[in-house]
């Protein structure tokens, strides 16, 4: 087998759920025997896979899938609670309102829902230093992500728990301008009508939308990335 049959075989096992995200991948040994191939095309087959952000290796521990699979090693969705403290700055988390619902027309659309689909509509805030920082407004599909209809939010937040708990195999993200509306205004301290960067966000696994999210961030944010 060349090294690309065993990275396809290999990613299909994550895809698939043999291997959930979190579970111990065989080490390079084992899978030359399985696969009747030379060491060094396992492992080329596995260093790309590492590339790609579906496993990771750690020293002593061995390779694992991991637990929200990135498709590019140069992004990863981030933890809004990691990105204030990375800032040197206190993290307090506030949901101002959760609830079940039918996908409104406008979602359905969007994320190509079928009629009738429920899904958790979470509105949320975080502040940094006390000041705010991020409005997150936040529709999980409850198709997709069924063990979000019990938890509880009021102590963590929809970004945390999905990061930890849900798998994503594609991600949307589109970055853009927007204007305060009164409630935005009220909850990110700044005047109706102010220049506002958003961030919106849709996350897929296995060609189910797990999620779609709309990140406002308080006047004068400023964002950066390295790759």
């Amino acid at each position: 087998m060349t090294y690309r049959d065993i990275k396809a075989d290999i990613l299909e096992r994550i895809l698939n759920g043999t291997w959930p995200p979190g579970s111990a991948v065989p080490n390079e040994q084992e899978l030359a025997v399985e696969y009747g191939a030379a060491r060094a095309t396992v492992n080329r087959a596995m260093r790309e896979l590492v590339d790609e952000g579906f496993v990771e290796r750690k020293r002593k521990a061995g390779t694992r899938v991991r637990l929200s699979p990135v498709r590019q090693v140069r992004f990863e969705i981030p933890m809004i609670r990691k990105e204030i403290e990375e800032q040197g700055a206190t993290y307090r988390y506030a949901l101002i309102r959760s609830e079940v619902m039918l996908a409104p027309d406008w979602l359905r659309a969007r994320l190509n829902l079928k009629q009738g689909t429920e899904v958790l509509h979470l509105v949320c805030m975080h502040f940094a230093d006390g000041r705010p920082f991020q409005l997150e407004d936040r529709w999980i599909n409850l198709a997709a992500t069924p063990q979000g209809r019990d938890f509880d939010f009021s102590t963590v937040g929809p970004n945390e728990w999905l990061v930890q708990q849900v798998p994503f195999s594609d991600v949307e993200i589109s970055f853009s301008a927007t204007t305060a509306d009164p409630e935005q205004a009220m909850l990110l301290n700044c005047r109706a009508g102010d220049a506002l960067f958003r961030v919106e966000r849709q996350t897929t696994w296995q060609d189910q939308v797990v999620t779609y999210v709309s990140l406002i961030y308080r006047r004068d944010h400023r964002m950066t990335t390295r790759y």
